[in-house]
């Protein structure tokens, strides 16, 4: 997409990827689009993501809070750490396969915790338009800013801004690979949150694991796209053989089956020790987005996981739980991501700033200190700055 022509680039990028119109139907939704939306939902769905909402709400609230401090290493001296708003935040929400509402949750809602002022969705329309769900989840979460792009172009156009979209100042969400890669190349521009591409699972079992649950875990995580890798690494060659059973049923069942059966064909895999040890290994290597832990004692597996986007301890604790707020966000690293970087969180939509103050006599306290290193390091103007106050204040 060339940064030239802007809204004439979207236009045709939609026309040709997602065989819609933006010229017609339009980029930008309009307010009565978001009314019309709730004729067309029930109150149960939207109750539903009221409560979701809520609860992201309440979970982000904890985690800023969390990050405040005040320290006094000495008398006189104050560091307070304090937290400023990116005052512009872009959310992509991906479409294709499925509309997802939810993901607006995950990333609005954090947003609008941490006081981020201008929150923007980009998603891709179909010929009839956004799904009025995801648009009552925008009305749900205030955010009025909502385009019908998606794909790299989507991103193009948050981070380099058109006619029509005012760029941001850094870019969230999952997609695609192209949406992840447009992510990636745009990152030396606009700031970006972690590369979240094709959804990942990884169950790590021991032989006493329920092979049904497995099985139907695998099975929904397969229904994301064709792209979607879900795997098993166990300590029982007997477990995995019934796993394989199992969703050979639960395929069968399955209402978007050909789907499922493809991804699960082209990338579902299976790892076999008798160590649990390797076990580990392997899933630290390979840094799943969801790691489930079925195992007799899954908090002490769990602590010796070092790289996952999110664990789920217990055959009680399915990834698709999750997807829906119980707080975390269910926007993840993928890729291998996980070994250095976290899921989307209120985090990522604050900068820390520490806010320092000296008395004379906390400058005192520290002057011998900076002095010497700053002398050490060849930076006598520091040092000269720092012993000119003291010997004035004394």
């Amino acid at each position: 997409m060339s940064k030239k022509r802007g809204d004439l680039a979207l236009i045709d990028a939609a026309k040709r990827y997602d065989g819609v119109d933006l010229s017609q139907i339009g980029i930008r939704v309009e307010s009565e689009e978001f009314t019309e939306a709730y004729d067309k939902v029930t109150g149960r769905q939207v109750s539903a993501l009221e409560r979701a909402k809520g609860r992201i709400e309440e979970f982000s609230k904890i985690q800023l809070n969390g990050l405040k401090s005040i320290y006094k290493p000495f008398d006189g001296v104050e560091v307070r750490t304090t937290l400023k708003p990116v005052e512009s935040v872009g959310c992509y929400i991906p479409g294709g396969q499925a509309s997802y509402p939810s993901s607006v949750l995950m990333a609005a809602t954090p947003a609008s915790v941490a006081g981020v002022r201008r929150v923007v969705v980009c998603t891709p329309a179909s010929k009839d338009g956004l799904n009025p769900l995801l648009l009552v989840a925008c009305d749900i979460c205030r955010v009025r800013e909502v385009y019908k792009v998606g794909g790299a172009q989507a991103v193009a156009a948050l981070a380099y801004g058109t006619e029509s979209i005012q760029p941001v100042l850094k870019i969230v969400g999952a997609g695609n690979i192209y949406v992840t890669y447009a992510k990636m190349e745009v990152s030396r521009d606009v700031a970006v949150d972690m590369p979240a591409g094709p959804s990942e699972i990884l169950v790590l079992a021991d032989e006493g694991a329920d092979a049904r649950l497995i099985a139907l875990d695998l099975a929904a995580q397969a229904e994301h796209g064709a792209s979607s890798l879900c795997g098993l690494a166990t300590t029982s060659s007997t477990l995995l053989k019934a796993v394989e059973d199992e969703l050979g049923k639960v395929v069968g069942e399955a209402t978007r089956r050909e789907l499922v059966e493809h991804s699960l064909k082209a990338n579902g895999f299976a790892v076999v020790s008798e160590e649990v040890d390797e076990c580990i290994a392997f899933v630290n290597e390979f840094a799943p987005e969801h790691l489930e832990v079925f195992a007799a004692e899954p908090r002490s597996l769990a602590d010796k996981i070092t790289s996952a986007g999110l664990i789920l301890l217990g055959s009680s604790s399915p990834a698709a739980a999750t997807d829906y707020g119980v707080g975390p966000s269910h926007i993840l690293p993928t890729g291998g991501y996980a070994k250095a970087a976290s899921g989307l969180s209120v985090i990522d939509f604050v900068k820390i700033v520490n806010v320092v103050e000296f008395t004379p006599a906390g400058l005192k306290a520290v002057v011998d200190d900076v002095v010497t290193v700053a002398e050490v390091e060849g930076f006598y103007g520091h040092a000269r700055s720092v012993k000119e106050r003291v010997q004035r204040f004394a």
